[in-house]
């Protein structure tokens, strides 16, 4: 049994949800205890709750206020939060291929250039690092990593793109991310993996959950081509290893 020793506090979102807020920074410390209530929330479900969302530090929760008003849940909420948490689920383990660099990486030899480094010595530091999945969002199968190396942080891009591939690995701040979909992002891209952590038809449709620990390995385009057509056919090529 874990205990959480910090109370969180509770902000109106609002007139039907509540943010359940344990700390204003991104902290591994503060998810787990996010992630440890809305377990909690889920096996002692409150009438009236729609839905929790969880974040990097605070959990979102959603409910109809005909059934149930904000002073009341806040009670519920916090009694949940200063109960005895059960140990979270066994730990997974994946190692998800990622091609760095040229076509794949736009920026890879910027943020070496920037880091005073070399491109090799970027990828290295990036391949060497253990991740722990702290959320999704943003878009479907979007990967929020903490553990990022301290020698890989640096802002994010001054200049915004509108667009970036489906696939990409990146860093902004203090994160490492797995992006899923095409979209917008001002982060710096690394590379790319075939690995789809969404798949609309696939069964499971979210690959990734928050609390799973992430690697990555270094692949050649050639490998990135091809795995990259399995994972269209439904193939999931990250390698569960524990």
């Amino acid at each position: 049994m874990v205990e959480i020793n910090t109370l969180p506090r509770l902000l109106p979102s609002g007139d039907s949800a509540i943010t359940v807020e344990y700390s204003r920074d991104i902290d591994d410390g503060a998810n787990r205890s996010v992630l440890s209530l809305d377990r909690a929330l889920a096996r002692a479900p409150i009438a009236g709750v729609i839905e929790a969302v969880p974040t990097y530090r605070s959990l979102l929760v959603h409910y109809d206020p005909v059934q149930i008003d904000y002073d009341s849940l806040s009670q519920r909420l916090l009694a949940l939060a200063r109960s005895p948490a059960e140990a979270s689920p066994s730990t997974r383990r994946w190692r998800i291929p990622v091609a760095y660099g040229g076509e794949h990486g736009a920026d890879l030899e910027d943020v070496a250039k920037s880091l005073n480094t070399t491109p090799d010595d970027i990828v290295a530091r990036h391949v060497a690092g253990n991740y722990r999945v702290a959320m999704i969002g943003f878009t479907p199968g979007w990967s929020y990593l903490s553990g990022l190396d301290k020698s890989l942080h640096m802002p994010r891009r001054q200049n915004p793109r509108l667009l970036t591939p489906a696939g990409t690995i990146s860093i902004g701040g203090v994160q490492t991310g797995v992006q899923c979909l095409a979209g917008p992002s001002g982060w710096h891209l690394l590379g790319r993996t075939p690995v789809r952590t969404y798949q609309l038809h696939r069964d499971p449709t979210f690959l990734l959950e928050p609390g799973d620990y992430v690697t990555f390995s270094q692949i050649d385009a050639r490998s990135f081509a091809e795995q990259d057509r399995a994972a269209e056919a439904g193939k999931i090529i990250a390698e569960l290893v524990a």
